[in-house]
């Protein structure tokens, strides 16, 4: 061997006698045992928080899900009506078949669906048919200009437990996938 060759070793040994060193000192006991418990409460860390995501996010999903596939919508409407339906169904979020117009002279034929979206330009005199006609688990959602409600009306609107007052078209849509959610699903 060559003096470099012979200097090139020893530097070697000494990078692996201190890698050496740096690996035993990591292999004592204490870090073996902090290592252990680390990784343990990172693992278990990780398991609580994706059950508490799955245990939040699923029945949410689940009542949308319910509430797109089987619940129904009345609109209360006579002028109305094809923008009103066109607008939900053009969402791609509701389905044409659970859509039921409901004009002035068939409000009682409403009565077994679950939403009841009522236009205030064309319904807004019959109000007081209309909130007679809504189960407590029915959710009520008025599309009304700015002011256009009497105060008397608001209050009665405002007596029911799931009832939203709705005055923009984008809103529209966000206030019915919410009562969908928060409304009571029965069958």
């Amino acid at each position: 061997l060559t003096f470099t060759e012979t200097n090139l070793r020893k530097d070697q040994n000494k990078g692996d006698c201190v890698q050496q060193q740096v690996v035993d000192f990591f292999n004592h006991p204490f870090f073996i045992i902090v290592g252990g418990l680390t990784t343990s409460f990172a693992i278990l860390s990780f398991a609580y928080l994706f059950f508490l995501i799955l245990k939040g996010i699923l029945p949410v999903w689940y009542r949308l899900g319910l509430g797109l596939a089987k619940r129904s919508i009345a609109i209360f409407a006579e002028c109305s009506y094809e923008e009103l339906r066109s607008l939900l169904v053009d969402s791609k979020i509701f389905r044409n078949k659970k859509i039921i117009r409901v004009g002035p002279n068939e409000i009682k034929s409403a009565a077994k669906t679950n939403v009841f979206l009522i236009s205030w330009d064309d319904m807004g005199g019959k109000i007081d048919e209309i909130l007679n006609e809504a189960r407590d688990d029915t959710a009520v959602i008025v599309y009304a200009k700015p002011q256009d409600i009497d105060p008397d009306s608001m209050k009665k609107i405002n007596a029911l437990r799931n009832a939203v007052v709705v005055n923009l078209r984008g809103r529209l849509l966000n206030d019915i996938l919410t009562t969908m959610i928060t409304s009571g699903f029965h069958g």
